[in-house]
């Protein structure tokens, strides 16, 4: 029999996992295709451009809002919550 804190403990780790491969994933996935995406030109300026001075930086603060979120929701389900 799992535990209750064993069980918080591994769905924390499997969200954490999960984002981080998807930071992974925008990071090193933006680098990799960057010729390909460049090849896109919004006014005068590549659109690898703006993904990494703009479109990366909204996408990491949404993958923040969502671990916020998610363990909220997990923290209120085993009881663990602040509040």
């Amino acid at each position: 029999m799992i535990s209750k804190a064993n069980l918080h403990w591994r769905k924390t780790r499997r969200l954490t996992f999960t984002l981080i491969c998807f930071w992974l994933f925008i990071t090193f996935g933006l680098t990799w295709f960057a010729r390909s995406i460049n090849e896109v030109v919004i006014l005068g300026f590549p659109l690898g451009f703006y993904m990494a001075a703009q479109g990366a930086l909204v996408l990491y603060l949404m993958i923040i809002w969502w671990y916020n979120r998610q363990m909220k929701k997990l923290d209120a389900e085993f009881g663990v919550d602040d509040f």
